[in-house]
């Protein structure tokens, strides 16, 4: 009985294989730090495009609230700090009703925040431990098997 592995053309194969591979092998090396930058830049680019669709859900949501408020029924506060802080608080409460509305957004964003810090930590801009890396990284993975078992919670372009 022969064996695949001990027939003459398996073993050419694995002679080229074995006479080549260390040849190619010092070559390599140079290319493993331009991966995560461009996984850097492809998070970036997905970020952005989270950072949008919430822009334009924000500006959907406050049109909505301005048809329905007159106003003279608005809060007001008279100090410019005052102001500043209602201001604010009114808009996290807005982008927090809107991440609550819309689950695919607020997954989509949670699992590229994560990614975020894998190649940020590998291209040495961030520094942070192993397990933060590794928590990071379980989440992201976590997140993604739930869009695998929800198809509802992808998010669609």
């Amino acid at each position: 009985m022969e064996f695949p592995w001990e027939s003459s053309s398996c073993c050419s194969i694995w002679s080229i294989q074995s006479l080549l591979l260390p040849l190619l092998l010092p070559a390599v090396p140079s290319l493993l730090p331009v991966y995560p930058r461009y996984y850097l830049f492809a998070l970036v680019v997905n970020l952005s495009r989270d950072a949008y669709e919430i822009r334009v859900l924000l500006e959907r949501a406050e049109a909505a609230g301005k048809r329905g408020k007159s106003p003279e029924n608005r809060p007001r506060a008279d100090g410019g700090i005052q102001r500043l802080r209602l201001q604010l608080q009114l808009q996290l409460r807005l982008l927090l009703q809107v991440l609550r509305d819309n689950p695919p957004l607020l997954l989509d964003l949670l699992r590229n925040a994560c990614d975020l810090v894998i190649p940020l930590e590998k291209l040495g801009l961030c520094r942070s431990s192993p397990g933060f890396v590794g928590l990071c990284g379980l989440t992201s993975s976590v997140l993604s098997i739930l869009t695998i078992l929800h198809p509802w919670l992808k998010l669609k372009p």
